[in-house]
């Protein structure tokens, strides 16, 4: 599969083949514990859309935990519903849910089936299918600095990929025949930062937000301690 990908010698735009480089999911068994260490595992992995025709790719910058039923933050701490009734199955599995009334937002399910916990996608680096991208975001792109636009915060990602709940949730991401999975192209994070979670007001003051350090897709504020 041929599609437009990001140099990373600079700024640069070139043509290259990634489909085979993104072409095996993350086991479930990564997803099967602790959603703050598997936060910051998933840093540096690359989160793919498989299209008819093209495939789109980022690479995971941020990331925020969600601890269940012990987290007043998280959706599934009031208990099981109709609604969140993904966070309580098995790991591994995509949560969709729609907010402020006008965005989405992608998260994976964490912990073992019968167990809350989950992680939600705040922002990604796009490596492949930029173009897409900004077509489905209805942003211009006038030089490679407008690559932000696309994919820095959680609606805009999820927009970017045409992630929705109708679509996406209960998607199973570490199945091969999903069209939308995270990969693993051995990228090493060098260092990571966590804060606060953001844009939320209960249980803000937990450090449960995880960024790759420097990157510029990272939403919000950038600092933090080790």
């Amino acid at each position: 599969m041929e599609t437009r990908a990001r140099s990373r010698n600079g700024d640069d735009w070139i043509l290259t083949t990634v489909g085979t480089q993104f072409r095996k999911p993350l086991a479930r068994e990564f997803y099967d514990r602790d959603p703050r260490r598997a936060s910051r595992e998933l840093l540096g992995k690359v989160l793919v859309r498989r299209e008819a025709y093209q495939l789109l790719a980022a690479r995971i910058v941020e990331v925020e935990a969600y601890l269940g039923e012990n987290d007043p933050a998280a959706h599934s701490f009031a208990g099981q519903t109709a609604r969140n009734a993904v966070l309580f199955g098995p790991p591994g599995y995509a949560y969709v849910y729609f907010i402020y009334g006008n965005h989405y937002c992608l998260n994976v399910s964490c912990l073992p089936d019968g167990v809350a916990g989950g992680i939600l996608f705040r922002a990604v680096e796009p490596l492949a299918g930029m173009e897409q991208m900004a077509r489905s975001r209805n942003v211009s792109m006038v030089s490679p600095r407008d690559l932000r636009k696309l994919t820095s915060g959680p609606g805009r990602l999820a927009e970017a990929f045409g992630i929705t709940r109708e679509r996406d949730n209960g998607k199973d991401l570490t199945s091969a025949q999903s069209d939308l999975f995270i990969a693993d192209d051995e990228y090493r994070v060098r260092r990571v930062l966590t804060t606060p979670r953001i844009g939320i007001t209960k249980a803000a003051e937990r450090r449960l937000r995880y960024v790759i350090a420097g990157n510029e897709f990272v939403s919000g504020a950038k600092t933090g301690n080790r």
